[in-house]
Order: structure tokens, then sequence, then C-alpha cells
């Protein structure tokens, strides 16, 4: 396989209580932070009711990130497609592509919170066959394909066509996985990648080998194929220098979006409020030594080995997406993303290793190249009269100054000049 590639995933998941107005700015100048690291992928949710996540429309969003970054890949993580008539989805995916300049990967859905479909009006048990529709019927159109009608109980087409096509020639697309086989199962029927949402969890993580399987066995049935280069798998993780930093920076933040999130607003099935921030943090976080859970809260040291091992569950997926979380505050959140593209990204990819080798081969041998050098040097030197007489000066300098400070402990650099041994 390619290496792995990095990106984020931003719900976003923010705290209510702050203003909405500089949580979408500080949601830009992350992006702009993340592109400016080389990171490969940022994906933006679409929400429109729980409070903690307030973009509504990824598309919009994403423009104006593509106004501020030049290289980063930029995601809907995801477009719920029940929620819209499928022309106007592939129009402004088509604008974004262009908008970018052919960064852009449309990534579906069928609606993840049940408040926004029951303020919408849809019925829970139509969405994931009304994504499956819309999906094939926008692949249509952003494939090019001569006019056609199309009838729905939901939506209606007539001799449509888009006027501008993507930018790429094949966009690449994605579908949500979460615990049913609904999204690897669509996946593969479309030959796309998959965006498997539920590896935060120790569960969700036990079962990716089977949900690859669904979209790999669907793929076979409809005549497509599916590479592990598009299986884009997230993670939870803060990291600091120390696992104890990364913990005290993260650990409150953790516990304010479990407690107030995951249960007091969502009701996700099996959470509970926990009123200590010490045991919940022994339940998700691992962090190397301590805990559990799915998150990593340490250090680089540890993500590398989590990532690594989790390519090791699954079989090998193409890109790793840390979760934008506000666990900690924005300038500790900025240092653990410096610290991926500093030490974890090369360190996952193998980048260090032509590095450690030279290093050590360089150590390895020290005593035969320094002796060389260093014979040449001196050859040079006891070849001229006036700088041998110089070097036999300075030498005598130098052994008068060493016998008077023998004790001093202060560090002097350079190591003195090279024998004549």
């Amino acid at each position: 396989m390619a290496r792995i590639k990095f990106g984020t995933f931003l719900a976003p998941h923010h705290p209510i209580g702050e203003s909405p107005t500089l949580q979408f700015q500080r949601d830009l100048e992350l992006a702009t932070h993340l592109d400016h690291l080389g990171l490969d992928e940022f994906w933006v949710g679409e929400h429109h009711s729980s409070g903690w996540e307030m973009i509504a429309s990824p598309e919009m969003f994403l423009a104006a990130a593509a106004m501020r970054t030049h290289t980063i890949k930029l995601g809907t993580g995801v477009v719920s497609l029940p929620y819209h008539h499928p022309f106007n989805v592939a129009q402004r995916m088509v604008q974004l592509d262009h908008m970018s300049k052919g960064r852009a990967i449309f990534g579906t859905g069928p609606g993840a919170l049940p408040s926004d479909a029951h303020t919408l009006g849809i019925d829970p048990m139509t969405q994931r066959d009304r994504q499956d529709e819309a999906l094939g019927v926008i692949i249509r159109l952003l494939n090019g394909e001569d006019r056609f009608d199309y009838d729905s109980d939901w939506f209606t087409l007539r001799d449509a066509a888009l006027q501008i096509l993507p930018l790429q020639e094949r966009m690449p697309m994605a579908c949500a996985s979460s615990i049913s086989p609904s999204g690897m199962t669509m996946a593969g029927k479309y030959g796309i990648g998959a965006l498997s949402i539920a590896s935060t969890s120790s569960e969700g993580i036990q079962a990716l080998p089977t949900q690859w399987k669904f979209a790999e066995d669907s793929a076979a049935k409809h005549g497509q194929t599916v590479t592990r280069d598009d299986w884009r798998v997230l993670m939870s993780w803060h990291i600091a220098p120390t696992r104890a930093q990364a913990k005290d920076e993260a650990m409150l933040g953790l516990q304010k979006w479990h407690n107030e999130y995951n249960v007091q607003v969502l009701g996700r099935p099996g959470a509970q409020w926990v009123d200590s921030a010490e045991e919940l943090f022994g339940q998700v976080a691992s962090g190397g030594a301590e805990g559990g859970g799915a998150a990593v809260v340490g250090t680089p040291d540890d993500l590398i080995e989590a990532i690594l091992n989790l390519q090791q569950i699954t079989g090998g997926f193409g890109v790793v997406l840390g979760f934008a979380h506000d666990w900690a505050d924005t300038e500790a959140t900025r240092r653990s993303w410096d610290l991926v593209a500093r030490y974890v990204m090369p360190a996952v990819n193998g980048h260090l290793r032509s590095q450690i080798a030279s290093a050590k081969w360089v150590g390895d041998n020290k005593s035969t190249l320094m002796a060389g050098a260093s014979a040449a040097v001196m050859s040079k030197i006891m070849g001229d009269e006036t700088a041998a007489a110089a070097m036999a000066t300075t030498m005598q300098q130098m052994a008068a100054r060493m016998a008077k400070e023998e004790n001093d402990p202060v560090f002097r650099p350079g190591g003195g000049l090279p024998t004549a041994e």
C-alpha cells in the first residue's frame, strides 16, 4: 500500500456557551494551520439541531477554507443526502471542486442526528435507501451522462445534466460507515471510498475487519472494485510531550464532552454520566499506559503505536483522520497537531528510516572516519613550518589553560584540535 495519509474530521463538537462567530473563525484557522503543517485531508460535517455541531453547510464552509489553504484536500464529512435534492448537491460539489482548484472530496451519509431528520419530517426508516438512491443519481450527474429523467417518491428530474462538470476527472467519493453494514455495502456497490466513523470506540475498532468485508463483498456483487487506499478510519487523540501533560490538558474537556454532549444532548446508547474525570479518563483514553479505551491521550510515541496497531487489526487502510474536538484549549490543541506533523506522520510512514540508518552508520564508523580526517589535517599542518610553529604554540596554550582550570565544570565546545597520532 501507499503511505498512510493524515487528516482531520471536524463535526464540529464545540461546547455551548462560546460565540458561534468566533467558533467558525477558529475552525477556519485550524484548516489553515493543518494545511501549513502538510496534512492531507480536512473533513467537515453537516448538522442542524444539537447546538454543539453548528456547521449546517459543509460545502459553504469548505469553500471559505479553500480560499485560505493551498494543498489540503477538502471533504464533506458528510452531506446528508436525504435532506437535499440530488441535483443541488451535485451542483454544489462541482462548484466547490472548481473553487478549491480540484481539491474536493464528496463524502455522503444518511444523516446522523435523529433530531435533524425529525425537524425535516423524514422517516428514519427511509434514510439509508434515500441515500443510496440519491448517490446513484449524483454519480451519473458528476460523470457527465447524457440528459436523463428520473422519478422518485421524494424528488424528480427532467432532462437533467450539469452545466459544469467537476474540475477533477474523477472526484473522490466516500460513504460514511458506522455500525450497520449499509455504508460499506454502498461504498462497494458504487466502487468508492469508505469513511469509518465508529472506529473511535473499542467496539467499533474490533468490527472494522468485518466492515471492510462488507465493502469487498458488495463490490464483487456489483462488478466494482474497492481499494484500502480509499478507506478512511477515524481516531480520537490528544498528544503532548509527556503523558501527564496530555492528560492534564484534555481530561476535563473530555469529561465535559462526554457528559454534556454524548449523555445529556444525544443520549447515546450505553453512555452514562460520569462524575469523576479520572474515572472517565480511564474508560475512554488509552494514553499508552493508562485506560483501555479507544482514544489516545499521551505522547507521539503512544499515537504512533496506536496507528500501527490499528493497521494490523484492520489489515490496512489509506487515511487516518483525527477527530477534532475541544478537549483541550486552542493552543494545546494546535500544539497537539504540531506534534502529529513533526513526529507521528514521518514515523508512521517510514520517512525517518534513512536518516536513522545514516546517523547509525556514521556513528559506527566514526573512529575510522575521524582518524583519516585527522591524519589529512595534520599532514598539511606539519608540512608547513609556520603552521607547525603556530600549532605548537596553540597546543602549549591549551595545555596550560587546562592545567589551570582542571576542575572547571563549564562546557567548552569544540573538543580541541586533532592530534598527530
